[in-house]
């Protein structure tokens, strides 16, 4: 089971306008409403697939009671933690280029005692999960050791660790030794404080984390593919896809696949390529289906593109 920690989830709306024009009146040709947060998109993606997760979320008034019903809608288990307050909201714009435009909110800040009633919750379920997958920004109250402390915990209970933030609590959970971590290219940018230019130079930023205490690097470096680089090597993987509609959750789904496939190797690699190439297909953070999924349509090599410029 994939259990998914997501200690600021959202409540997403998604409209689809012909242009995004600055101070006009927009007439939206397609809308959706979805639970969102990085945790809870994971959950989303596994269950598509046919997986069992559980997520594990704090949730408060009535987004948050909303968020609940669409989950439970998408036979999704859901761990819920009550907070005083409000579930934040987040708006994204899609235009038919495939540009989005998002503004999220927030969130709440949770207290002392909510912190520890989540690291309670996913006391009680992670002796049953195969990962506990941490995911997204720290709200406020939170301290950036927190995923540290999770990440701990839950190693305690005989789970692997699955983590996907950015800034300092990604640095900060190093020290929980997560057997993975999944940034972005700007996000591992970030981690090592210098420009990537270059597969080659995600390979050096990956080899980093791992010796600060990652286990393996999964980085999504968007249409230049993704990269694994474990103990055991690096493995470099991509997909041609035709048309982008939205690349809203589609890290999320990536991560899913690989959990869903074993969390290491190629095989793992080439299933969080399929379900990436087969999210930013699909409208708002809708998640893809094995009926989605081209496995075909992937490559996946050792042979890593060392001097292949990743696209700015």
């Amino acid at each position: 089971m994939i259990l998914t920690v997501t200690p600021n989830p959202s409540l997403d709306r998604t409209y689809e306008v012909p242009a995004l024009e600055r101070g006009e009146v927009l007439r939206a040709t397609g809308e959706r409403m979805d639970p969102g947060g990085k945790g809870v998109n994971v959950s989303r993606a596994a269950a598509a697939a046919g997986h069992r997760t559980l997520a594990v979320v704090p949730l408060g008034g009535a987004p948050g009671a909303l968020v609940a019903d669409l989950l439970a809608r998408q036979n999704i288990e859901v761990a819920p933690v009550r907070i005083s307050g409000h579930t934040r909201s987040n708006i994204a714009i899609a235009e038919p280029d495939g540009t989005l435009t998002k503004v999220n909110a927030p969130g709440p800040d949770l207290t002392p005692g909510e912190s520890e009633a989540i690291l309670a919750a996913v006391g009680v379920h992670a002796p049953v999960a195969d990962w506990v997958t941490c995911c997204g920004s720290l709200p406020g109250g939170l301290a950036d050791t927190w995923y540290a402390d999770l990440a701990t915990r839950a190693h305690g209970h005989g789970s692997r660790v699955a983590l996907d933030t950015s800034g300092p609590s990604l640095l900060v959970a190093l020290r929980g030794r997560p057997d993975v971590v999944k940034p972005n290219a700007e996000e591992l940018a970030e981690a090592v404080g210098r420009p990537l230019s270059t597969v080659g130079d995600a390979v050096k930023a990956a080899e980093e984390l791992r010796e600060h205490g990652a286990g393996a690097v999964l980085a999504s470096l968007g249409a230049d593919g993704q990269l694994l680089v474990s103990a055991a090597g690096a493995w470099y993987g991509n997909a041609t896809v035709t048309a982008v509609r939205s690349n809203v959750g589609a890290g999320d789904a990536s991560l899913a696949g690989f959990l869903a496939a074993g969390g290491e190797g190629p095989e793992a690699l080439a299933a969080a390529v399929a379900h990436g190439a087969a999210a930013v297909q699909l409208p708002g953070s809708e998640m893809p289906t094995p009926a989605h999924l081209k496995p075909a349509a992937v490559t996946v090599t050792a042979d890593v593109p060392l001097d292949r410029a990743l696209t700015e």
